[in-house]
């Protein structure tokens, strides 16, 4: 992600705060975990004023409907009661929780989150080296020496190319000799760790989702709509209050448990997709995310389908 998406991205979390914080502090007691926000509020601060509003109007659209799947937010038990909005710092997420923002109330000890992205789906951007272990990583499955024999000699030409100062733009047979294998040898080796363990899928999607459940929110501007999409894979999400009940039911998704096809993207060199059961589909598009050729690559990672129960619903833009 460019400097200047990453900026529009910690822009939109920051005017989610605004929103959030607005619309409960005309029902109940909140406050903002300002060291949280510093960094999501410096990038607000870069953006114009057109985009801020942009921005704003993107988090104002979804937030009736989360209240809605959330009565916890707004129902109060006391002065002692405060709901606290924070951001997730990057760590966490490499810890495993994707969440962006968190809503929590530390009286009844609850909390719910939120992925925030402005224009685009992307699961995830994980990469691939000749030292990073995915299987390991993604579902605690070291990956085996097959796929190391064929993908250490692919970056260590990289590395070579890097040394040199060659351009990917430049670079001949990318598609043939880089992309294809790898992907090749990516496919082979789910493939080999399914046939040696089937909670593989489930494992994976665990990866890929996170360790806690969460509302993804997607800004997209182009169609002035924000799409809110609720990962409900624990049960963790839409708990009735004491008082009030959620008038948005969230039902629970079911993770997948079997691979039914994994195989290149029909007339692609560079893209796996993934189909598991229980509604579950992805594509993995390998990609060079830099100029100068480097001995590493990014997988963009996108759901091509996910279980009917998972809701989904488009907020237009007022």
């Amino acid at each position: 992600m460019s400097s200047n998406s990453n900026d529009q991205g910690r822009a939109f979390e920051y005017a989610c705060i605004i929103k959030l914080k607005d619309k409960i502090e005309c029902k109940r007691s909140v406050t903002v975990d300002e060291e949280s926000v510093m960094a999501a509020r410096k990038a607000w601060k870069t953006q114009n004023e057109a985009e801020q509003q942009n921005f704003l109007r993107a988090a104002e659209a979804f937030i009736d409907t989360l209240f809605s799947a959330e009565p916890l937010i707004l129902e109060f038990d006391g002065d002692d009661d405060v709901v606290v909005l924070s951001i997730n710092k990057d760590s966490d997420a490499e810890g495993g929780d994707v969440r962006d923002i968190v809503i929590t109330r530390k009286t009844i000890h609850w909390d719910i989150g939120l992925s925030m992205k402005h224009n685009h789906f992307a699961a995830k951007h994980s990469r691939l080296s000749a030292k990073i272990d995915f299987g390991k990583k993604w579902y605690d499955l070291p990956c085996d020496n097959s796929y190391w024999n064929v993908i250490k000699p692919i970056f260590s030409k990289l590395q070579t190319l890097k040394e040199e100062k060659v351009v990917w733009h430049d670079m001949p047979d990318k598609e043939d000799n880089v992309y294809f294998p790898l992907v090749d040898a990516f496919i082979k080796e789910i493939n080999r760790a399914y046939e040696t363990d089937h909670t593989i899928p489930t494992r994976l999607i665990s990866y890929l989702l996170g360790i806690r459940d969460f509302y993804k929110v997607v800004a997209i501007d182009k169609r002035k709509l924000t799409e809110f999409q609720a990962f409900n894979l624990r049960g963790e999400l839409n708990k009735n209050g004491k008082k009030t009940r959620a008038t948005l039911i969230i039902p629970k998704a079911d993770l997948p448990t079997e691979i039914i096809s994994l195989r290149f993207k029909p007339d692609s060199k560079s893209t796996a997709e993934l189909y598991l059961n229980n509604g579950w589909s992805l594509s993995f598009r390998i990609h060079n995310a830099s100029t100068i050729v480097e001995p590493s690559l990014k997988f963009d990672i996108q759901f091509l389908g996910v279980p009917a129960n998972i809701i989904t619903i488009n907020c237009q833009w007022r």
